[in-house]
């Protein structure tokens, strides 16, 4: 069986960042950014645009994929998809996988995400891409 690989959005506006709460925690994970599981014949950066309005019910368009890992947590491969927002306000619009959608101020990251944002992510969002 060949290994699910994971899209997620690192969607940065107006000096803030799109996280969604699990309705579910997997361990100390519990904020991330808007991912899922990338279906057969999908691109991961088509892939985090229909879960960044599948869980968060906002329209994004795909910018470049930033890098990926193998998550410390989940342990499964993870390819992050930096995109731009181009409307909609965060919901919980998947309420069986979401419990809240928010925009972020980047300073807060280190308290929503305990383990820490992946390197290459983080570079991200300290350029240019917040504002």
């Amino acid at each position: 069986m060949a290994e699910w690989v994971i899209a997620g959005a690192v969607v940065a506006h107006a000096g803030r960042v799109l996280l969604v709460r699990r309705s579910v925690p997997e361990r100390e994970l519990v904020w991330q950014f808007p991912a899922g599981k990338v279906d057969a014949g999908e691109s991961p950066e088509r892939a985090a645009v229909r879960e960044a309005l599948e869980e968060a019910g906002v329209t994004v368009v795909p910018a470049a994929v930033i890098g990926a890992r193998v998550h410390p947590v989940t342990g499964r491969r993870v390819v992050y998809v930096a995109c731009r927002w181009v409307s909609g306000s965060p919901w919980a619009a998947s309420p069986r996988e979401v419990a809240a959608a928010e925009w972020v101020p980047v300073d807060e990251l280190a308290v929503r995400i305990p383990g820490g944002v992946y390197g290459p992510v983080q570079e991200y969002l300290a350029g240019p891409a917040l504002y």
